[in-house]
């Protein structure tokens, strides 16, 4: 056999391998999507980090699933685009670069609008790409040529087009309502951004003196009395019995002494509290509400920075609202102050625990003030139709279905979008006033003159649009909307859309809303949702908590490959990934442990193959019976074995359940299926079948080396998606190989239904089970490892003794035997075993083991258990014990006697086959 030329080395090294492919990748261009291709597109848009992010393994287990999507679908003949791209993340990079100007000594106020969007653009651009750079260590295969950002000059312009063409459809509107404000962002939050979070706060019991009323006071409950300063009225269900009498009369707000009229209102719950509940109206939004229908006053007593102090709002300012102790001082310590005051008057009945649901900023985790503002709002309804009917007719689905439900509730329950943001980094707002006749208007483009009145002195509105604002166009703004662009002819509608699911309503659900508004049509057919990376408490892994792990940790550590293949390998359908922050080693020792297996795997089956074989996918043998291509294993049929059958009829069955897996999104299930076949099939039992062959008679060598390297080849082309770097480097080693020939453009393996051999598999998996008894019985009576045996096997079935006579030599090799009858008796001592259909199989001990030793041995062991049964027998024929012990100790105890007759039996055997007295 003429000597390899392909030798690997002993040892994968991810660190040399990775880089040195990744950039073979990028040289190549095979990232890059063509518009002008004939294939079949499919699309998967990045859901984009923020540009001051780095890697988190959020993005780790995201961007690897959507690597192993667009990776397979590439392999299997799609025109495969990965846009990437980032988000400008408005408050997020705001608050960095804010912190950045601190240290400083300064406000952004102290540095000016223009300079402070500039140091903003400067700190950018010096960090904006690191989170891209990082998602190419893990081997992300983006589209790098079509890099997004949503503050692109050319995005900038889609933004303001959406924005304009909105204002023109009556969709955008100015509002002056109570919003979700974050006092440390300083800025109004949309509903979805002010998270809910369960505390345990107080319930505050306070006396509200009553003029006139049928007693001198009242008694509200709430969870805010720094809010109580600025009431309006005290309101009661008309229907509630109890306090009928109060209705019409006049209460005193505790502390400011502002007279308050008492109303009824059929929205209070008199089961909350004691039935009375104070109105706020600039500082709770069902409150805002009650006094829309009352025609209340709404007086600000909570500033944007979260201190106490009299504000107009809207309208008329309220003097003395806030007394001067209480001015300027931060709303929860003015809680605790207007507490003491309200005990020192007598006002203050009682205190007490109370659960409930507060919201958070999502950014901060500030708790969120409800406030009374101005702020812009885009009419949702319109736009939720067409994209929730689109969901009920199955034109886009979700999945996992469990989020079905959700999605459908939120759309059919939507409320307006308050898109507008007290911040300067970001989309300005195009809404333009006149000084001179105030007109106000939406435009495309910078005015010079007032439309209406030609004035020059025109002011553009301060507030910027939420991030989410422009993030929901970006299916459609990256391909170079609103012009009919090649990219966007080409590649929309995408096909997979891939996130987690806390962004169902900030993201997924508004760019099917501006698919269909702005053109129409589904901007993706599937949103697969996966699960959170959690610790091993299930805690989310956070910045905050400390609990986090950072993926280029785990690079170095182990290689992306194994970064990948736990997190793949680890999340089922919709599932979280639970990792241990604290032991890396240990919790991506998997995907380290299959790599290395895989590339010894690789290392044996290239040894094997001689410099001649051919691997390119030519046409089948020639006469002469040369190596078969990948693409065509079919060497003469003549030459096959059973073994060659079986594998070849496992990889069918694997190309066909891995690509199904892939296509459901069960991705665990068809990365394991590989491993499955690769570690169990291929390694432990086929290149341990086929040694022999490989350097035996021509004919029979050439056959087993072709079956070889296409379940070889077909295996690192199934592996591909999930592990991309080690399977490409073994794929480039295999002999023949073109210089230009890369795997990840190679074709995914066809399944080949004439090659799936049920009678061979079932033939082959008696021989392993024969085996693996004859191993068992070795391992049960401890015959020493270099002690040949002689053995037995008698097939239950007539015919089937051909399929132990095709692998007899096998069997005798791994089973290490030194003679094996077929359909032959058993006789003298020894030890038998029944496979699965019943075929019998009897492994002669006479001479492997001391007899006599052996004998006494299993006597001692079933003497001792004949004791312990005679024991607990009688314990459970005690009828006080049963009757007075706890049922699970009775039942445990019963399980031990069933465990302990059957160990009895099985050494009564034993001594009766050893032909013991």
């Amino acid at each position: 056999m003429p000597q390899p030329t392909f030798a690997l080395a002993p040892q994968y090294e991810s660190h040399e391998v990775e880089p040195r492919l990744y950039q073979r990748w990028l040289d190549a261009g095979v990232f890059t999507a063509r518009a002008d291709s004939p294939k079949q597109p499919y699309v998967i848009f990045i859901p984009p980090p923020n540009v001051t992010g780095v890697l988190h393994m959020g993005h780790g287990l995201t961007y690897t699933i959507q690597d192993v999507l667009i990776r397979c679908e590439r392999m299997r003949g799609r025109e495969a685009l990965w846009l990437p791209g980032t988000d400008h993340a408005g408050i997020a990079t705001q608050n960095v670069v804010e912190r950045l100007i601190a240290k400083e000594g300064k406000t952004r106020f102290d540095v000016g609008r223009e300079q402070f969007v500039e140091r903003v653009w400067a700190f950018v651009r010096t960090t904006g790409a690191t989170i891209l750079e990082q998602l190419k260590v893990i081997g992300s295969s983006c589209d790098w040529s079509r890099t997004r950002f949503t503050l692109d000059p050319a995005y900038s312009g889609v933004v303001r087009e959406v924005f304009v063409r909105l204002w023109e459809e009556g969709l955008i509107y100015r509002g002056h309502r109570v919003i979700h404000w974050c006092i440390h962002c300083r800025t109004a939050l949309s509903d979805e951004e002010a998270e809910f979070a369960d505390e345990t706060g107080k319930l505050y019991h306070i006396r509200y003196p009553v003029e006139g009323g049928p007693a001198p006071y009242l008694v509200v409950a709430t969870t805010r009395p720094e809010t109580m300063l600025g009431d309006s009225a005290v309101a009661v269900h008309p229907e509630d019995a109890r306090h009928r009498g109060f209705i019409g009369k006049t209460a005193r707000v505790p502390i400011a002494n502002v007279a308050i009229p008492i109303v009824a209102d059929e929205a209070v719950d008199p089961k909350f509290g004691t039935g009375f509940v104070k109105v706020t109206p600039a500082h709770d939004a069902n409150d805002f509400e009650i006094g829309l229908r009352h025609k209340l006053p709404a007086p600000l007593v909570i500033r944007e920075d979260g201190t106490m102090g009299d504000e107009a709002g809207r309208g008329k300012r309220e003097e003395g609202r806030v007394p001067k102790e209480l001015q300027g001082l931060d709303r929860f310590d003015a809680r605790q102050k207007i507490v003491e005051m309200l005990k020192a008057q007598g006002l203050l009945e009682k205190v007490e625990p109370h659960p409930h649901a507060v919201r958070h900023c999502y950014r901060c985790d500030t708790v969120v003030e409800p406030r009374l503002s101005d702020q812009w709002f885009v009419k949702m309804k319109p736009l939720a139709e067409p994209a929730l009917q689109a969901y009920r007719t199955g034109d886009v689905r979700i999945v996992p279905e469990r989020w079905n439900a959700t999605y459908e509730n939120w759309m059919e329950n939507i409320r307006d979008w308050n898109i507008s943001r007290q911040l300067w980094w970001g989309h300005r707002i195009p809404v333009f006033t006149c000084a001179k006749c105030a007109h106000v208007w939406a435009a495309r483009e910078d005015p010079k003159a007032c439309p209406k009145c030609g004035g020059a002195k025109i002011e553009q509105d301060p507030d910027v649009l939420d991030t989410w604002f422009s993030s929901w166009l970006w299916p459609f703004a990256t391909l170079g909307w609103p012009e009919q662009t090649p990219d966007l002819g080409r590649f929309y509608p995408g096909d997979t859309l891939v996130t987690a699911p806390e962004i169902l309503f900030f993201w997924v659900a508004r760019m099917i809303m501006a698919g269909f508004h702005f053109l129409g049509r589904k901007p993706f057919t599937t949103v697969y949702l996966h699960g959170t990376a959690r610790d091993t408490k299930h805690r989310r892994m956070s910045k905050s908590l400390g609990n986090g792990i950072d993926p280029l940790d785990v690079v170095k550590l182990t290689g992306a490959d194994a970064l990948r293949w736990t997190l793949i390998a680890g999340s089922s359908l919709g599932a979280d990934v639970v990792l241990d922050p604290n032991d890396l080693e240990a919790t991506f020792a998997p995907g380290r442990n299959f790599a290395n297996k895989l590339w010894n795997i690789g290392r044996f089956v290239i040894a094997q193959l001689t410099e001649s074989a051919d691997t390119t996918g030519s046409p089948s043998a020639t006469a002469q019976r040369a190596p078969v291509a990948p693409g065509d294993p079919v060497a003469p049929a003549d030459v096959h074995t059973l073994a060659d059958r079986w594998i070849l009829s496992r990889l069918q069955t694997t190309i066909r359940d891995v690509t199904t897996s892939f296509e459901q999104f069960r991705l665990d299930e068809g990365a394991k299926r590989c491993f499955d076949f690769v570690w169990h099939d291929l390694a432990d039992w086929y290149v341990e079948a086929v040694k022999p062959r490989l350097g035996g008679a021509p004919d029979a060598a050439q056959a087993a080396r072709a079956v070889l390297t296409y379940c070889f080849d077909s295996a690192l082309r199934l592996l591909h998606p999930v592990v991309p770097f080690i399977t490409e480097e073994l794929w480039q080693k295999l002999p023949g190989r073109k210089a230009d020939e890369l795997l990840i453009v190679a074709s995914w393996p066809e399944y080949r239904a004439e090659l799936e051999d049920a009678r061979a598999e079932g033939q082959f998996e008696r021989v392993k089970q024969a085996i693996e008894k004859i191993r068992s019985i070795r391992a049960d009576y401890r015959v020493p490892p270099k002690t040949r045996l002689h053995a037995a096997i008698k097939p239950r079935a007539a015919g089937e003794s051909d399929a132990f006579a095709g692998e007899r030599e096998t069997i005798m090799r791994l089973a290490q035997l030194e003679q094996l009858s077929l359909n032959g008796e058993a006789s003298g001592a020894g030890a038998h075993a029944v496979l699965n259909d019943g075929t019998e199989v009897f492994v002669s001990l006479a001479g492997a083991i001391d007899l006599t030793q052996e004998c006494r041995r299993l006597s001692v062991e079933l003497e001792r258990l004949d004791q312990l049964l005679k024991g607990l027998t009688a314990k459970l024929s005690n009828e006080n014990f049963v009757a007075r012990a706890p049922a699970d100790v009775v039942a445990k105890e019963r399980e031990k006697e069933r465990e302990w007759r059957f160990q009895r039996d099985v050494l009564d055997g034993k001594l009766k086959s050893l032909g013991c007295s």
